[in-house]
């Protein structure tokens, strides 16, 4: 069992530099989230989001594609999107509606808009985990050698043992209340955003339903 326990003790003492690192680059990426979302904000922020504004883009969208003119119906969505993604999902909101049967390419487009928000949602739900994980294990690994320079008189040891591992707490907490919050915005404004493309190929497809020669 002794050897066992040295393999344990050798394992954790080898973990206590790339667990600092981890905790480090996890600080950057949350810094890095935290300024992508400012930009997405600050891009929300030009402009309200009003059912009002929903209808009659739709109803100018409308109107183009039964002129024959996908890309004014294309402009007269863009007015309404608040980001680059609902933007492009937008546009091919426009041209999956001018199909025979809207219906399914519809569904595929917005399937694919939720996924890709669920991926950019991915990064920041990791670090709420990874960060206190890293935190924790950043508190336990110095404890080892401090307890042992505690048992030897050696306070200097102990101290400095103690500090890598509160400061490695104080920095996952950080990483993860930070990614939380991230989290949290993200998945109100994701799903807005969602909603009014959902509302809006409704009011497309059933336009395009309506339209001669279409099959539903």
């Amino acid at each position: 069992m002794e050897r066992i326990y040295d393999v344990v003790f050798a394992a954790a003492d080898a973990l206590e530099g790339p667990v600092v690192i981890l905790a480090i680059l996890a600080l950057v990426a949350v810094v890095v989230e935290a300024g992508i979302f400012s930009v997405e904000y600050a891009r929300r922020a030009r402009s309200r989001r009003r059912l009002a504004d929903l209808d009659a883009a739709a109803a100018a969208a409308r109107a183009a594609l039964a002129d024959g003119d996908p890309s004014a119906a294309g402009t007269a969505l863009a007015a309404v999107t608040r980001s680059v993604a609902m933007h492009d999902t937008a546009a091919a909101l426009v041209e999956a509606s001018s199909r025979e049967n809207p219906e399914a390419a519809v569904a595929k487009r917005l399937a694919d808009f939720d996924f890709d928000c669920e991926r950019r949602l991915a990064r920041t739900r990791l670090l709420v985990r990874f960060g206190p994980a890293l935190g924790l294990m950043g508190t336990l690994i110095p404890l080892s050698p401090a307890l042992e320079g505690l048992a030897g008189g050696d306070v200097q040891t102990l101290a400095d043992n103690l500090r890598v591992a509160f400061s490695i707490t104080v920095l996952g907490l950080l990483v993860g209340a930070l990614a939380f919050a991230l989290s949290l915005v993200r998945e109100r404004l994701y799903g807005q955003d969602f909603s009014d493309l959902e509302y809006l190929a409704a009011l497309l497809t059933d336009e395009a339903a309506s339209r001669p020669g279409s099959i539903r």
